[in-house]
């Protein structure tokens, strides 16, 4: 044994005698900072919530893609028909393009109006106004509330009936417009002020107002963020120069906040591509306000229950969410890479 083996400064080693030779073998010890109990632990805080994604997501993701493919009305055998409830969709299915036409609709007003605003309260934000927080509880309180509990304040505020709602017993109260002429701001079919295609209807309009007034504050907060981790040098450089606030926002700040901006505008597309809550509480996805969203829930759910044709709607709408978030990935990767 040699010295510092004796003093326990070097483990021990064992010798293997083969053909006259000693060997000297070594001891390797392995040690872990963590302990059973820790390992144990740590596999059911991943696997548990692994567990449930997985049968969440992947097992109905799959579902449905097979279901597409099938007749299935959830009561009675179902039948394999291949392509014909795609088929059925893009030619014979009268709502499908309206409500393609709405999401696209939905997404350019969200890209064209209630973005622009909410970086736009971003921006009069970060310049230290008297009473900022005040302001930025107001424009937030409609995020904290969920799309549920928006629907129904605002159900309140343009009831279906006419006359019935908030507004219009203000309007109707104050002698600005006759009860006989009050609008219905939810079932309007006919488009705004008689405009033709492509103006939307009134319903949408309203619709569109609804969910800009929490979209707007969601963006808000999100730009907010981004502006603050700003450095403060570059404004100061572009001061110097002798910039004014408006070019200094968009030659400096602007392209500094690109990754901020990526995020918005995919947050943005996903925002108006799985619009659902607002839309089915205010109007249960009736004509003229159908979502592909709505569509999916009002064939699944229906007396009629036609799961595969649902589920192939569904597969579309899945095939059109992964455009974005594909090309945002892809842009991530490139530059991290």
């Amino acid at each position: 044994m040699s010295k510092l083996e004796s003093e326990g400064l070097a483990p021990a080693s064992e010798t293997f005698s083969g053909a006259g030779v000693a060997l000297p073998v070594q001891r390797h010890h392995h040690y872990s900072l963590l302990t059973a109990h820790d390992k144990v632990l740590l596999a059911l805080m991943v696997g548990i919530p692994l567990f449930v994604f997985v049968i969440l997501i992947w097992i109905t993701t799959l579902a449905s893609i097979v279901l597409s493919f099938t007749d299935w009305q959830l009561i009675g055998n179902w039948h394999w028909v291949g392509l014909d409830n795609y088929t059925q969709m893009f030619t014979t299915y009268p709502f499908f393009w309206t409500a393609v036409r709405n999401n696209l609709l939905w997404l350019l007003f969200f890209l064209g109006f209630a973005t622009p605003m909410g970086i736009l309260l971003a921006v009069c934000l970060d310049r230290q106004l008297r009473g900022g927080w005040l302001y930025q509880t107001i424009f937030f309180t409609p995020v904290v509330l969920s799309l549920a509990v928006v629907g129904i304040i605002w159900n309140l505020q343009l009831s279906p009936l006419a006359g019935n709602g908030f507004i219009d017993s203000m309007l109707t109260g104050t002698g600005l417009v006759a009860p006989a002429n009050a609008p219905n701001w939810l079932g309007e079919s006919t488009p705004l002020f008689g405009l033709p295609f492509p103006f939307p209807p009134l319903g949408m309009i309203s619709v569109l107002i609804v969910a800009s007034w929490r979209h707007i504050g969601y963006i808000m907060v999100l730009y907010l963020a981004g502006l603050k981790s700003v450095d403060p040098a570059l404004r100061e450089a572009a001061a110097i120069d002798g910039a004014n606030e408006r070019q200094t926002f968009f030659h400096v700040v602007f392209p500094v906040m690109a990754p901020i901006n990526r995020v918005i505008v995919v947050v943005t597309v996903i925002e108006a591509l799985r619009a659902f809550d607002i839309v089915w509480i205010l109007s249960h996805g009736k004509e003229p306000l159908q979502l592909l969203s709505t569509l999916i829930v009002s064939n699944a759910l229906s007396e009629s229950s036609l799961i595969g044709f649902g589920s192939a709607i569904a597969v579309f709408l899945l095939l059109v969410s992964l455009i974005p978030i594909i090309a945002y990935l892809t842009r991530v990767m490139r530059s991290e890479d």
